[in-house]
């Protein structure tokens, strides 16, 4: 048994590749020190699996959103499916993820049709959301600026970093958290490995985005929660730090951000 406390803030464990063995997936996070994990959503069709999982599951809690390239099933009703999903189970800690990417599908009004009333959503119900940013940073910088200007940018985290140190800190600026995946374990990920030495010790989380982007020594397998050690030895590593101090830190920050077991969360504006 690990001597460590590790949280993985986003991962994604109902797809296929996972149900054969999922109860020894969960067996070997428990071995490593992993006491919970945001298991992140999707799209809509994936909540009712999410919620069967996080109540099977003690250390799994869950999102609820639409992702980027799965904007096109954006519906008129969606929104008020999440609020509904988000305040019937405590388990429901953030929204997303949602965001923007522009790496494999450029129609930028469709995205952002469906990011704007989620991230309005969160911003009511007081949940922070989990963005997926992909060549994207200045839409989404400028986004997140406008709303925070207007009083009503919701809390939450650029999950799976692969932006450079300027952009990190604009958004560090708007109060958002950094979240590091097995990428930053990459030895060509020069501008990840910058961002992590410098990120505030209050402002960063770790994760595995599992089943992808599995970190070394694993790389090129089917990532899954445990590894996330991994990604907080590397950046001990960078830091020039102890693991246990990597561990203890991001699990704070994810403590403070998602807020896990308040039942009072869900009550809405």
């Amino acid at each position: 048994m690990s001597d460590i406390e590790l949280i993985d803030s986003h991962c994604h464990l109902i797809f296929e590749n996972f149900e054969k063995d999922l109860e020894d997936v969960v067996l070997r996070l428990r071995s490593r020190g992993v006491k919970k994990l945001v298991h992140a959503c999707c799209e809509l069709t994936e909540i009712p699996k999410l919620k069967k999982l996080s109540h099977k599951f003690n250390e799994i809690y869950y999102s609820v959103g639409l992702h980027p390239l799965e904007a096109k099933k954006w519906k008129k009703n969606s929104k008020s499916v999440l609020r509904r999903s988000a305040q019937e189970d405590k388990r429901v800690v953030a929204i997303g993820e949602l965001g923007l990417d522009f790496f494999k599908n450029e129609d930028k009004t469709q995205q952002i049709n469906a990011l704007i009333p989620q991230m309005e959503l969160a911003y009511e119900l007081d949940l922070p959301v989990i963005i997926h940013c992909r060549d994207a940073a200045n839409e989404m910088l400028d986004l997140c600026t406008d709303l925070s200007k207007k009083g009503v940018c919701p809390k939450g985290v650029l999950h799976c970093w692969t932006g450079n140190p300027n952009e990190m800190k604009q958004f560090l600026d708007l109060g958002f958290y950094i979240s590091f995946s097995g990428i930053v374990t990459f030895s060509k990920a020069h501008e990840i490995h910058e961002c992590a030495k410098v990120v505030p010790s209050d402002k960063y989380l770790i994760e595995t985005d599992a089943p992808f982007l599995a970190p070394v020594p694993h790389r090129g397998k089917r990532n899954e929660p445990a590894f996330v050690e991994n990604v907080a030895n590397f950046i001990a590593e960078l830091r020039s730090t102890e693991l246990i101090t990597i561990a203890k830190e991001s699990s704070k920050n994810a403590e403070d951000l998602f807020k896990f077991d308040l039942l009072s969360r869900h009550s809405s504006c």
